[in-house]
This record gives C-alpha cells, sequence and structure tokens, in this order.
C-alpha cells in the first residue's frame, strides 16, 4: 500500500499520534487526508479535510462513510485508555467504555469502509493496536483486554478481507509520548517514530508491524515456557505529580 497519491482517513487526528498519521500521510505524498474526529473545530492541522466522526455513534460513521467515498487507507487510530484492573472499582463499566471505542470503533469503521476500499482497488486497513495486545498488568488490565480483542478484530478482518485485496495489518507498540501515556512513568518513544516505521511496514506489505525492541521481545516471549502473558511484564508506575 503507497501512501503516495493515497486518500487517508485517520481517526483520532485531532492529537496524539493521530496527528502525526495525518501529518506524515501529507509528508508522503498523500493525495487527501480526512481528520475524523469528533469535534471537526478542534482540527488545527494544515492541508486536512476535517470530518465529525465519533467512533462510538454509528450514525456518525454511516455519515462520514457518506461522505469520504474516495477514500483508499483508513487508520484505525482512535483510542482510550483507563487506569485500572478487572477488580478495580467501575472496571465493568470501564470496560465497556474502552470495548465501544477501542473494539467496537474499528470495527464499525471497517465494516463502513470496506465496501468503498473494494470499490477503489482494495486499498488497506492500518489497525493501531499495542504491545498490550500480549500481555497484561493491574494497571492497564482491562484497556489491554481491549486491545487484545482488537488483536483478534484485526487477524480475522485480515482474513476476510483477503479476497477484495484489501491489506489488513496490526500496528504493535510499546508505550507512545503522547497525551494518553502523559501520567506513566516508563521510557517513551518518539511518536513520528512510530508513524514513520508504521508507514514503511505498510508500503512494504506487512501484516504485523513491530515498531520497537520491547514489543518484539514481548512477541517472542509469546512462545516461551512459561510465556510472558504468564509472568507478567516489568512493573509500570504511575508518574507522581506535583
Amino acid at each position: 500500500m503507497k501512501i503516495e497519491n493515497a486518500v487517508v482517513l485517520v481517526t483520532g487526528a485531532n492529537r496524539g499520534l493521530g496527528q502525526v498519521f495525518a501529518r506524515a500521510a501529507l509528508a508522503r505524498g498523500a493525495r487527501k487526508v480526512y481528520a475524523a474526529v469528533r469535534d471537526p473545530a478542534s482540527v488545527q492541522l494544515a492541508r486536512v479535510t476535517p470530518v465529525k466522526l465519533d467512533v462510538t455513534r454509528p450514525e456518525d460513521v454511516a455519515r462520514a462513510a457518506a461522505e469520504c467515498g474516495d477514500v483508499t487507507l483508513v487508520i484505525n487510530n482512535a483510542g482510550i485508555a483507563h487506569f485500572g484492573g478487572f477488580f478495580a472499582d467501575h472496571s465493568i463499566d470501564e470496560a465497556r467504555q474502552q470495548l465501544e471505542t477501542n473494539f467496537f470503533g474499528p470495527l464499525r469503521v471497517s465494516r463502513a469502509f470496506a465496501p468503498i476500499l473494494a470499490a477503489n482497488g482494495g486499498g488497506a486497513i492500518l489497525n493501531v493496536l499495542s504491545v498490550a495486545s500480549w500481555l497484561n498488568g493491574p494497571l492497564l488490565g482491562v484497556y489491554a483486554a481491549t486491545k487484545s480483542a482488537a488483536w483478534g478484530l484485526t487477524n480475522g478482518m485480515r482474513m476476510e478481507l483477503a479476497a477484495q485485496g484489501t491489506q489488513v495489518t496490526g500496528l504493535h507498540v510499546g508505550f507512545v509520548d503522547t497525551d494518553l501515556t502523559r501520567d506513566l512513568d516508563v521510557p517513551k518513544l518518539n511518536p513520528t517514530a512510530v508513524v514513520d516505521a508504521a508507514f514503511d511496514g505498510l508500503e512494504a506489505g506487512e501484516a504485523e508491524i513491530l515498531v520497537d525492541d520491547f514489543t518484539r521481545a514481548v512477541k517472542r516471549g509469546l512462545s516461551e515456557t512459561p510465556a510472558i502473558y504468564v509472568t507478567g511484564p516489568q512493573p509500570v508506575r504511575v508518574a507522581e505529580t506535583a
């Protein structure tokens, strides 16, 4: 999937990794970039086309698909995260909320745009996943489960959309230096480097992109005995605030 001359739709493109995706797509010669966000007025990036899209609202998704019939690349980037494990207070409510954005959101968007991609030659879908797709811990337990679900969704979509020529790629990455991780006391990756790796992998036709050494080590650890998802990751701390 070449970015040059592509028509790209990025969900959650008003800040963080989504904004970097939109900017980098333009830099690589995309013909058009749709910045799909809850509030189009929040889009501050020049040369993009803001589109109202809350991925949790089916009517927004349907409207965006009707308005953006020239899309050839969908980047399912929108996501939310709450701290807490499965036995924390309100974990069930927070699981529902995170699943709506992190799992049902990309499912809705992909279902709506799959016929458009097919009509435009196949195109591609890039799902922004996480190293948390493969391992879990108390701090981000519920969030990690939603990313595991999104990984399963990505793998199933790849199989179902192969016949129409749509490339489906999963992006797995550790902690990225964005607003989403600002309270975590961990090493963080530069978002521009993450997006560059994502686009390089997408253009190379990769089904799965592992951005950093930590993510690659975790993937290898899935087949160890005991597996890394049994032994658990290194502790992650919430940064102290003044």
